[in-house]
């Protein structure tokens, strides 16, 4: 939005051609978000505690984490309010990826803000109905996934690539979508899980979108596509900016959910910005890269399927408690310690995931 009326300013001050560079538009996306954030922060923290929109704690869990009962969540939609604010002030309204990456993470959300609301308003501890969080969550997965699928206009945007190789790529014809769907739904669902201790889900999430901006300001650079040996995505530099406002935002909310949290972000965060990583990472052609650099996610997904499907088949569990940071917790971890240790686990595994960019 403001990128137009810089342009117009342009002509009169040259001073405003500064705006049109995206590396300055990421950071004051960054700026924004985060200011965002830290000023309404408070405001919304006694408004949830006003209404009596606390976090209800499961008595089967870690002792320590009974006194966390009564903190206030649905904190992710001031996440979400920073992120959409900031991208629609600096980012290009005109590219068609900016407004895909917006909707997907408009629908996750509203789908979180729902069985949130149902949960901690309601007091409906199922909250939404599995079948139709996964419903409306499949919605907005397949539709994102048919939309890019249908705006290809190259090959190479409809193609795996895999690291450490310079001419591979594996063209996925219609499989495209089903990829698409699984990454963004999957994402979504896999940072929902590790959103369990303070601050362990939002710092992964910062780091994996910085990631990404990164990727995605490569991507959309034809110089740089073709010096690393990696597609070129016309138009998907732009996500950059949504990456910077993602990685503000977060930063923002960590100031107030850091241990011991002030606010938790509930699904309405959890389910959106997982999503907004999916399908960052479908659109830059990075899916492998960013499954590597989200390994946290992954873990804990993975610790929920194995301790379910055991249960199932054995009637044994293999963790003490799933996901998988609660299984620390309960052999004496002491929670600040999981999250930090998670945290440089995720560090090294970003670091890992840039290095393939270079490593073909």
């Amino acid at each position: 939005m403001l990128l137009w009326l810089a342009d117009f300013l342009a002509q009169y001050f040259t001073v405003f051609g500064v705006v049109k560079y995206l590396t300055f538009r990421a950071i004051l996306g960054v700026l924004t978000s985060l200011g965002i954030s830290l000023v309404f922060g408070p405001k919304m923290i006694s408004k949830l505690n006003y209404l009596q929109i606390g976090q209800s704690i499961r008595t089967d869990g870690p002792e320590s984490h009974l006194s966390k009962s009564g903190t206030p969540t649905m904190g992710g939609a001031l996440i979400l309010l920073s992120i959409f604010v900031s991208t629609l002030l600096w980012s290009d309204l005109s590219n068609h990826y900016v407004w895909v990456v917006l909707l997907v993470t408009f629908v996750f959300g509203a789908v979180g803000w729902v069985d949130d609301y149902r949960k901690v308003v309601e007091k409906n501890s199922r909250g939404l109905p599995a079948r139709w969080k996964y419903f409306w969550q499949s919605v907005g997965g397949l539709g994102a996934a048919i939309f890019l699928y249908m705006a290809g206009s190259t090959g190479a945007e409809n193609e795996l690539i895999v690291p450490f190789f310079k001419e591979v790529a594996l063209p996925l014809g219609t499989f495209y979508i089903l990829l698409t769907y699984f990454v963004i739904v999957g994402s979504s669902n896999a940072v929902n899980l590790t959103d369990g201790l303070d601050g362990l889900a939002i710092m992964p999430t910062v780091l994996v979108g910085g990631a990404l901006g990164l990727i995605a300001y490569l991507v959309g650079n034809v110089q740089f596509a073709d010096y690393l040996h990696i597609p070129y995505v016309h138009g998907a530099g732009e996500l950059g900016v949504f990456c910077a406002a993602l990685a503000g935002a977060g930063l923002g909310f960590l100031w107030f959910n850091t241990y011991p949290a002030q606010v938790f972000m509930g699904d309405v965060g959890a389910l959106a910005l997982g999503a907004a990583l999916g399908v960052i990472a479908v659109i830059v052609r990075h899916e492998i890269v960013f499954f590597i650099m989200s390994g946290v996610f992954v873990l804990e997904t993975v610790s929920v399927i194995m301790q379910v499907t055991s249960f199932k088949l054995t009637g044994r569990r293999i963790f003490r408690m799933a996901p998988i940071h609660h299984h620390f917790e309960l052999k004496g971890w002491p929670e600040p310690r999981v999250i930090v240790r998670f945290w440089i686990i995720t560090v090294i595994l970003v670091l890992f995931g840039l290095a393939t960019l270079k490593l073909r």
